[in-house]
């Protein structure tokens, strides 16, 4: 006989609301016990979760206060003179701070070649019948040579020197002046500057004497110089310094100055317009790192402490309790080698009695700690055994792989997994009791459902008998 799947069909009992009820019994309970323990587990992950992302923060500006580089920096305050700008300039971290006066007497230059009037007649020329080599020099490291075919003309030896792979630096043009006198000029300028990088050509065959700064046979050849490669020269302080292009390293030591225009002249007074150089040690950017370690470091504090709180998730947590002592104990370590500062709290930075940090002057004020010993301020975070290098121990033992946040997180979605799968073998377990409640009760009802039709046939055939009085209602 086929099972009722419908519980109640045959017998018209209310046998749905039977095995509900049953499998709620045993269901209900177990899954708000399930609900809760995932609650409980997604709030202190998400409690984690906070505190980790603000030891993060934390250990990013730690990092940067843990590069001794980023206390070195100098900055440099130029005042130009009221013509414009003359130069540029880049200080290392090695420069002393001082001033100076800085003029631009030259630029540096490359030099030019015009070729001879009446030379060539127009760009069609040819300039070799039976080809050749030319030559290119600019000083003693630059130089490449150019092929020409039989028959090449003007303009395509200009193509062919602005397209060679192995120029330096060399530009070819033509000039058509409309002067039959003067013909079209071939003008070659090279970008190598310096006194003594002026332009050469030569070549390997007399018929190209026309494009050559010297002869194939000796004496000039037939392209002069229009304009000598020259240096840039500039006085610091008064003195005189040459380089054979405008950049300048170390003119002034560890420092490069560029020099962009020359300066104005006084007429008949041989005095230049000077710009007004200041180095300084870059005090605004270690403000700022400070600044941002006190917000960060305060962003933790108050994180731990929301999260310790009573009724949160973290409240009484041993691990909690001892990072907040770490932290203290870290910045409260005696420095070693940072000349007046026994710790940062000598430097204009104290902790309130509620263990957030703050910029303070008590002792002195960190404007006060720079003018005095800059480079220490340095040594207190970055240097060997600084609060920086200690911090950065510290962070990363909880939050890097393997460190205790990390590992407690792993834990706690660990546990989440796990109840995934105890939910999941709940629910395969409440499925066959509701599977074998109904084959339990499809049973009954068929029962029932017979019976039923049982009496109500007896009913019918009694009540055909002879004599049979229904009895009345």
């Amino acid at each position: 006989m086929p099972l009722i799947t419908s519980a109640g069909i045959g017998s018209g009992l209310d046998l749905e609301s039977i095995i509900k009820a049953s499998v709620d019994a045993e269901n209900r309970p177990k899954m708000l016990s399930f609900m809760k323990k995932e609650e409980s587990l997604q709030v202190e992950l998400s409690a984690i979760g906070e505190v980790k992302s603000a030891m993060s923060k934390l250990q990013d500006i730690v990092e940067k206060l843990a590069d001794p580089d980023n206390f070195g920096k100098r900055v440099a305050n130029i005042t130009q003179p009221s013509t414009g700008d003359i130069i540029s300039v880049t200080p290392t971290s090695d420069i002393s701070v001082g001033t100076f006066d800085i003029a631009v007497q030259q630029l540096a230059q490359g030099s030019r070649l015009v070729s001879a009037d009446a030379a060539f007649s127009s760009v069609d020329d040819v300039v070799t019948a039976s080809g050749g080599t030319l030559t290119f020099g600019a000083g003693a490291d630059n130089s490449f040579s150019l092929t020409l075919d039989a028959g090449a003309t003007l303009s395509e030896l200009r193509d062919a020197i602005n397209s060679s792979s192995d120029n330096f630096g060399v530009t070819a043009n033509i000039v058509n002046t409309g002067d039959p006198a003067v013909g079209s000029k071939l003008v070659l300028t090279s970008n190598v500057t310096g006194d003594t990088n002026d332009l050469t050509v030569t070549s390997d065959t007399a018929e190209l004497d026309a494009i050559s700064t010297t002869a194939f046979a000796g004496g000039a050849g037939g392209m002069t110089s229009e304009q000598s490669a020259q240096d840039a020269i500039i006085l610091v302080d008064g003195l005189t310094v040459n380089s054979d292009t405008n950049t300048f390293k170390d003119a002034v030591q560890d420092m490069t100055i560029k020099a962009l225009a020359e300066s104005e002249q006084t007429a008949g007074a041989g005095i230049y317009d000077e710009a007004k150089l200041s180095v300084e040690y870059d005090r605004e950017s270690v403000n700022k790192m400070i600044d941002e370690f006190v917000t960060a470091y305060n962003n933790l504090i108050g994180n731990i402490g929301f999260q310790t709180r009573i009724g949160k998730p973290l409240n009484g947590d041993a691990s909690m309790r001892s990072l907040s002592g770490q932290l203290v104990n870290t910045l409260s370590t005696p420095l070693t080698d940072a000349g007046p500062f026994e710790s940062i709290f000598d430097i204009g930075i104290s902790v309130d009695k509620e263990g957030y940090l703050q910029k303070t002057s008590l002792v002195r004020s960190l404007n006060e700690a720079m003018d005095s010993n800059f480079d220490d301020i340095g040594t207190a975070f970055a240097g060997e055994g600084g609060v920086a290098s200690q911090l950065e121990t510290l962070l990363s033992g909880y939050i890097d792989s393997g460190g205790l946040i990390k590992e407690r997180e792993t834990n706690l979605n660990g546990q989440l997994d796990d109840l995934e799968d105890d939910i999941a073998n709940h629910e395969y377990r409440m499925a066959s009791l509701e599977e074998r409640l109904r084959k339990k009760y499809a049973g009954l009802d068929v029962l029932l459902a017979q019976m039923q039709q049982t009496q109500q046939y007896l009913g019918a055939q009694l009540a055909n008998l002879p004599g049979f009085t229904k009895a009345k209602s």
